[in-house]
């Protein structure tokens, strides 16, 4: 009834409400765009040692709150000529003219900094701000300046603000995932005015909820990849919501319904859908809550609102749109487009359920195949050993390497507290993996002291992280045992390990959670524990194989370099941490949609087996269409420069490809063949706390007179 009333004021209001949603819309994004929150990238926190160690470094050494900029310089007639050195002091001094740098450190006059062959150098540049503050464009400038520059000597800048500036996420990506689904649109509908309405709706949701998120971000400030996710999640989830009730719209309006009746029966059926499934997508993203890290509460916060917002532009935007199409809605047909295929759909239902022993098995073996890469999967941050390879971070990188050794871009910061650091500086640089350790150096109130000791691999090398946990398990406490010196393994390199190893403890948490939530809202709605449980299991099966696709590629180096990623690496730390809750999520939007069809017909009176066929013949094409156009859009990303955010499209990508074919037209009809009319059992307890409803019910109400 509340939906129906709703959807009766969206109508007969129409252009009261396009006008708050156009002014709204507006608003929130000059607010948000103009006032935005810096992002904030520390994923240091809690009570690990490298927080410790970061935090003890920012109390005793205040001067050194900035980043760094690496200069690294390869001359092979050597650096000491005067070539080389004229080439240097050039770069030296644009790096020194640069917004926020605060000092330069020559290689000519740092003990350490030059190579022992004299072919390799670098300079250390520091800055006065955190790297997300250093502008782009100043970076950018000075990157193209000093390559320029450079003569025959080679000359590269490498650090965290030299890769933000050359591979930044988002962009245009977003827009030709935009272009795909308007391409998929005009096919599945043949009409470009039904295929506009979904595109504007969605850009209406996720444009305000963009807005939102940038002026939440004061309060919560989040990753640099958390409006981008944000972004991908609410285009997809967005288009595909006003899609549904599109398709249904034009239903009710084939079988004879006026427009405002065709709307309302649109809204109280798949506009009830959307909401369960959007408040499913929701749920599972607060499930990061359980990551005890504020920059997922803040990712979480931000891609529920991106949500938040799209189901509310389909459920009263949508309907006023539709109340200035009418029946004109199929108007501006594309010749050879929109033909419906239901027979195809059904006669496939069929196929499986006469073999669904035989089709299931083969389509959970196959699931259970694709997921068996993800047993060896490793989490790692990206660097810039892992930047395109024609970056000049991966080029200075590339430079320290081979002329300091890999680990010298991923130095681990031993700081000491309390008693002689001279033990431990010893004990460090004698331990097997460290190819180099400096001096310490004492703070300027005799507090602690920092030793920086190099590994022999990098950051990336599964080495490492064996390397950090031996140091801190069995070197230091040895050394430390009885002489009142504390020490703690820190930097960004041992932060990374730190939050690898935080994701792999509490992963299993989150999984819990989102699973548990979810079976709860998805009893709800289809009052049935036994199409929970499968729905449950399903999800997780394919987020599986999502995940072994994700590791043979990044990881494994599978067609790796074909899908843009430039080298094997490690899949980035929390890439998968985000991937579950909205993968579980977006696979409960189709299972919704799907059953709640289902669930619909059998209420009628239709036996459980026709209603599985007859839902699968009505929803296939929309559920086609609809991950087509998520596929499209999460896949856009594989253009652009960020790995991580290349990561995770790929991964939820191929995620729905899997859901909506595998899963959708194989596995949900097997398996509700095998369990017949057992599919509805749900127990008298939990049947008496749901309220019960009548589906159709709200559809054939005639409302609450509204004036226009």
């Amino acid at each position: 009834m509340k939906l129906a009333r709703l959807a009766r004021v969206c109508y007969r209001r129409r252009r009261l409400v396009v006008a708050a949603w156009i002014v709204g819309a507006l608003a929130v994004l000059v607010l948000g765009y103009g006032f935005a929150a810096k992002p904030l990238n520390d994923f240091t926190g809690g009570s690990s040692q490298s927080a410790t160690a970061k935090k003890l470094l920012d109390e005793h050494f205040p001067k050194r709150s900035g980043d760094t900029i690496t200069l690294a310089v390869r001359a092979d007639a050597g650096v000491r000529s005067a070539d080389a050195k004229a080439s240097v002091a050039q770069a030296i001094d644009r790096l020194a003219k640069t917004p926020h740098v605060a000092s330069v450190t020559s290689p000519y006059d740092v003990p350490g900094q030059i190579s022992k062959d004299g072919r390799t150098a670098f300079a250390t540049a520091n800055l006065d701000v955190p790297t997300d503050d250093a502008p782009a464009s100043d970076v950018t400038k000075l990157i193209k300046d000093v390559r320029s520059d450079s003569g025959p000597v080679r000359i590269e800048l490498g650090g965290a603000a030299i890769d933000n500036a050359e591979t930044a996420g988002g962009g245009s990506s977003e827009g030709i995932g935009v272009l795909a689904a308007v391409v998929i649109l005009l096919i599945a509908f043949g009409s470009v005015l039904a295929m506009g309405l979904p595109i504007v709706t969605a850009l209406f949701g996720i444009g305000s909820g963009l807005g939102l998120i940038a002026l939440i971000a004061h309060l919560l400030p989040a990753p640099s990849f958390g409006p981008i996710v944000a972004a991908l999640i609410g285009i997809g989830v967005g288009i595909d919501y006003a899609l549904f009730i599109v398709t249904r719209y034009r239903e009710e309006l084939a079988g004879g319904k006026e427009p405002e009746e065709a709307t309302v029966t649109a809204i109280t059926t798949a506009g009830r859908a959307v909401l369960f499934a959007g408040s499913t997508v929701v749920i599972a993203l607060m499930g990061l809550f359980v990551m005890q890290q504020k920059l997922f509460d803040a990712v979480a916060v931000a891609a529920g609102l991106a949500v938040l917002m799209t189901m509310l532009a389909a459920v009263t935007l949508l309907p006023a749109l539709l109340g200035f199409t009418g029946r004109a809605i199929d108007r501006l047909r594309v010749p050879g487009l929109g033909r419906a295929r239901r027979p195809l759909a059904e006669r496939w239902a069929r196929v499986v359920q006469r073999h669904p022993v035989v089709t299931g098995l083969c389509a959970a073996a196959l699931l259970l195949v694709l997921a068996v890469p993800a047993l060896s999967m490793r989490l790692s941050l990206p660097d810039s050993s892992t930047q395109p390879h024609d970056t000049s971070g991966y080029a200075a990188n590339q430079i320290m390497a081979e002329g300091f050794g890999p680990g010298t871009a991923a130095p681990l910061v031993v700081v000491t507290r309390g008693g002689d650091p001279a033990p431990v500086a010893a004990a460090v640089g004698a331990a097997k993996g460290v190819a180099a350790v400096q001096p310490p150096r004492t703070s300027p109130d005799g507090a602690v002291s920092v030793i920086m000791a190099f590994p022999t691999t990098g950051a990336q090398d599964e080495a490492t992280p064996r390397l950090v946990h031996r140091l801190r398990d069995d070197v230091l406490p040895r050394v430390t045992e009885g002489r009142g010196v504390r020490a703690y393994v820190g930097g960004q390199n041992a932060a990374s390990i730190d939050f690898a190893d935080d994701v792999q403890t509490r992963l299993p948490w989150l999984i819990a959670v989102v699973v548990g939530l979810s079976l709860l809202l998805l009893v709800a709605l289809v009052r049935s524990l036994t199409v929970a449980l499968q729905a449950a299991l399903m999800n997780l099966l394919s987020i599986a194989a999502a995940y072994g696709v994700l590791t043979a590629v990044v990881q494994w180096g599978w067609a790796g370099t074909v899908l843009g990623f430039p080298t094997s690496m490690p899949v980035t730390t929390w890439v998968p941490l985000m991937m579950f809750p909205i993968l579980f999520g977006l696979s409960m939007d189709y299972e919704v949609f799907l059953v709640s069809r289902i669930r619909e017909s059998h209420e009628a009176g239709v036996p459980t087996r026709e209603a599985v066929a007859r839902g699968l013949a009505g929803t296939a094409r929309v559920i086609t269409a609809a991950a087509a156009i998520m596929v499209m859009v999460f896949l856009s990303v594989l253009l652009g420069a960020n790995i991580a955010v290349k990561q995770i499209g790929l991964g939820l990508g191929v995620a729905i490809l899997i859901d909506a074919t595998v899963v959708r037209m194989v596995l949900v009809p097997a398996l509700m063949e095998l369990f017949g009319e057992k599919n509805w059992w749900l127990p008298g307890p939990i049947a008496r706390l749901l309220p019960r409803r009548r589906p159709e019910a709200a559809a054939q109400s005639p409302g609450v007179p509204v004036r226009g």
